[in-house]
């Protein structure tokens, strides 16, 4: 189950803070970063951030959690996390495709390590094409994918 999340709300940061930690320690580690800005985020961002946050429920734990920032015309998915013990279970699909029906926009934009297979495979099935790519200066080469309906 999908459902909006009140990251204002202590322990509910504390769960968002659980998910994104676990799961960019393993993109942490698949890019070879050891210097990983993701992982440096302090609870207190969670809980004064501007953007949405939907998280997905599985037997009433949080297991996925996709943040977006409405940037007009485009929405930004600027995170999408899933506990480790759930990859590849459809739960990041599920979260895009619900992002897709909930903010009608004419484009979707989102950003991972150039070397985060898992993440650019399910961005490209979903039909994102990559347009750009960088070097950050915490040494991760990151590319900007774009969607557009």
């Amino acid at each position: 189950m999908i459902q909006r999340l009140n990251h204002i709300d202590k322990p509910i940061a504390e769960h968002l803070y659980h998910v994104f930690q676990k799961s960019y320690a393993v993109e942490a580690e698949l890019l070879g970063a050891t210097d990983f800005p993701p992982l440096q985020r302090p609870l207190e961002d969670y809980m004064s951030c501007a953007n949405t946050f939907y998280g997905f429920y599985m037997d009433s734990h949080l297991v996925g959690v996709i943040e977006i920032a409405i940037q007009k015309p485009a929405i930004h998915i600027q995170s999408l996390v899933v506990l480790p013990a759930y990859f590849r279970m459809g739960i990041g699909s599920s979260l895009i495709s619900f992002v897709f029906v909930t903010y009608p926009s004419p484009l979707f934009t989102v950003e991972t390590g150039y070397k985060n297979t898992p993440a650019m495979t399910l961005y490209s099935k979903l039909g994102f094409v990559a347009t750009k790519q960088w070097n950050t200066d915490y040494g991760v080469r990151k590319t900007r994918l774009e969607k557009r309906f």
